[in-house]
């Protein structure tokens, strides 16, 4: 009997053993399944941020695409404006030159025939024809004069910016009656050529546009140094204009506009326009100055 006793506790003892054994297994495989779920998690995480910064990515390549459509957009209709201008230029140049010169040579060459024919005649209509036809060399030569100063002012190479603008607001207020006040810095002149003449073409283009459309009775033009920059005001007391509907006006309104902007741009430049009834229209320019000027560049 108690053989039998012995036995059957080892038996016992034996099956507790398996139990625990099987429990630590279990447990070991638990804290595997634990540890493999954390994992799991872990990735689960992990996937949603990528997918999260591959949507943001393709949102940006989107965005990016739509822009760079856009500026082609845009640099196609900057193209066409300026082929139309060109255009617009030739048609001016060459109905000027027939309109304007070559009519007073043709005048001339007829005097001269005319002399050549009746030299031996009096000589009171003698004096009388070569001061008629003297009066019309002057008359072309002004007229040659005026249109080599509106492609380009020679006053702006020899004398500088500042003389050369005074002498665009005499001529603006001589044909349009409006009084402008220009204030400037003297530091200005020592801005390069190609900036130079930016700032006298928006002044240039912005009286021009002052004279065709505002009605202004006057127009104030400021050029002062701000920190780094080059920072010129055109205000006019005339009439104003929708920004927002300018796009429905006459082509060459655009492009003045326009012309500004991309002229400015080309030398690290900015430029905004704003425009208000009983404000008139304000334009502002700005250009690098300085060492920050040479950085724009680069």
């Amino acid at each position: 009997m108690q053989s039998l006793a012995k036995r059957k506790a080892a038996t016992m003892a034996q099956k507790l053993k398996t139990l625990d054994s099987g429990k630590k297994k279990a447990e070991d495989l638990i804290e595997n399944l634990a540890s493999t779920n954390a994992s799991l998690k872990k990735e689960i995480v992990h996937r949603k941020a990528a997918e999260r910064s591959l949507k943001k990515s393709e949102q940006l390549h989107r965005n990016l695409l739509n822009e760079a459509r856009r500026m082609q957009a845009q640099l196609r209709y900057i193209s066409h404006q300026i082929l139309w201008a060109q255009e617009e230029e030739r048609k001016r140049i060459s109905r000027e030159l027939h309109d304007g010169v070559t009519q007073t040579l043709v005048h001339i060459n007829l005097n001269l025939e005319i002399l050549k024919n009746t030299a031996l005649l009096s000589p009171q209509n003698l004096r009388t024809k070569i001061r008629a036809t003297q009066k019309l060399v002057e008359e072309s030569i002004d007229s040659v004069h005026d249109f080599a100063r509106d492609l380009r002012h020679p006053v702006l190479d020899h004398l500088g910016l500042i003389p050369t603008i005074r002498v665009l607001i005499a001529d603006f207020t001589k044909r349009s009656g409006a009084p402008v006040l220009f204030t400037c810095f003297a530091g200005v002149e020592r801005l390069s050529s190609a900036r130079r003449t930016v700032l006298y073409r928006v002044i240039q283009s912005a009286l021009s546009n002052v004279a065709e459309h505002a009605e202004a009775s006057k127009v104030e033009v400021g050029i002062q140094k701000i920190e780094n920059f080059v920072c010129m005001t055109i205000h006019d007391d005339g009439k104003a204009f929708d920004l927002n509907a300018l796009k429905y006006r006459k082509r060459d309104q655009r492009l003045g506009l326009l012309g500004m902007r991309e002229r400015l741009e080309m030398v690290g430049g900015r430029f905004e326009v704003k425009s208000a009834p009983s404000e008139g229209t304000i334009i502002t320019a700005q250009i690098p100055f300085g060492r920050y000027a040479k950085l724009a560049e680069g």
